[in-house]
């Protein structure tokens, strides 16, 4: 299998290295509607987080629309990820414009340790590499991928310049470390987690499992956590736009510090996908824990 995988990766990789940027272009396009048409399960999975998330404040044809372009970004987003193989920091720097930045620069400033907090939103990948390329070497946490072959090809992608990743698994250890060691952290804190690991908030007026994770550290370590998300308008230019940090209270009360920490991550992520729905990973079980009978429907 993994040879497939190779196969497939290195004539992906060649097309879109070598072929004219029109014709890329338009085989993108084509490749989205085929994942559409045939990937009947996610695209269920994407139709119910529509329905929970906007109920009737979209019409069925915005909703088939934000899906199709949840693909196109899908698509475009692995493109990307090729062209960004060995890339030098100066052409990252190219293609991104960031967005209040001086709120990540007077946190590196004051020598603060800090958390980024983000989703799976827009291009999530090259996010942590455009803040590695211009800011701060920084350590982000990870799933592995099954396939070994194409994990090791993912990890050297996303470990360009400075940037360490940290298996999910077990990455507590991981990101206590980093933030000891003054690296800045960058967590994805928008998918379902179990009742064990995740507390119970509010996501589009529906109860929803939020990871504490960057709560219970910046609490910890006195370290700010700064919400930064990326998108583009048109899949060669992208937009970095840092949000007010949340600081997570110390006080006599730790379960209501997290708690309240966590739903001002949840709400601002929030306020990103309704802001431009098209760009979110509609296709994750997002509501799975409070909400499995849709899904299963």
């Amino acid at each position: 299998m993994d040879n497939i995988y190779l196969f497939l990766f290195y004539s992906f990789r060649f097309f879109i290295r070598y072929m004219p940027t029109f014709i890329i272009n338009a085989l993108l396009q084509f490749f989205a509607f085929i994942a559409f048409t045939l990937d009947k399960k996610h695209r269920r999975i994407a139709r119910v987080n529509l329905d929970l998330a906007f109920e009737n404040r979209k019409s069925e044809k915005e909703k088939e629309q934000i899906i199709k372009d949840c693909y196109v970004n899908i698509i475009y987003n692995l493109a990307e990820f090729v062209k960004n193989q060995g890339i030098s920091k100066e052409e990252i720097s190219s293609k991104v414009v960031f967005k209040n930045q001086e709120i990540l620069e007077d946190a590196i400033k004051n020598n603060r340790k800090i958390i980024i907090t983000t989703a799976h939103y827009g291009n999530w990948e090259l996010l942590s590499l455009a803040i590695a390329a211009k800011y701060s070497s920084i350590s982000i946490v990870g799933r592995d991928l099954d396939s070994s072959v194409m994990n090791k090809i993912l990890t050297k992608n996303r470990e360009q310049f400075d940037v360490e990743l940290i298996s999910k698994d077990g990455a507590m250890k991981g990101m206590m470390k980093a933030l000891k060691a003054n690296r800045p952290l960058g967590i994805l804190v928008d998918q379902n987690t179990t009742d064990k690991e995740g507390l119970l908030i509010d996501f589009f007026d529906k109860k929803a499992r939020h990871t504490p994770s960057a709560a219970i550290l910046a609490r910890k370590f006195d370290a700010i956590i700064i919400p930064g998300f990326i998108k583009t308008y048109d899949h060669k230019t992208f937009e970095i736009t840092f949000y007010d940090p949340i600081e997570t209270k110390l006080s006599e009360d730790k379960d209501a510090d997290i708690l309240n920490s966590v739903k001002k991550q949840a709400l601002i992520t929030q306020q990103i996908i309704e802001e431009k729905p098209n760009e979110w990973f509609w296709l994750h079980k997002r509501w799975k824990n409070q909400y499995e009978d849709l899904y299963n429907a």
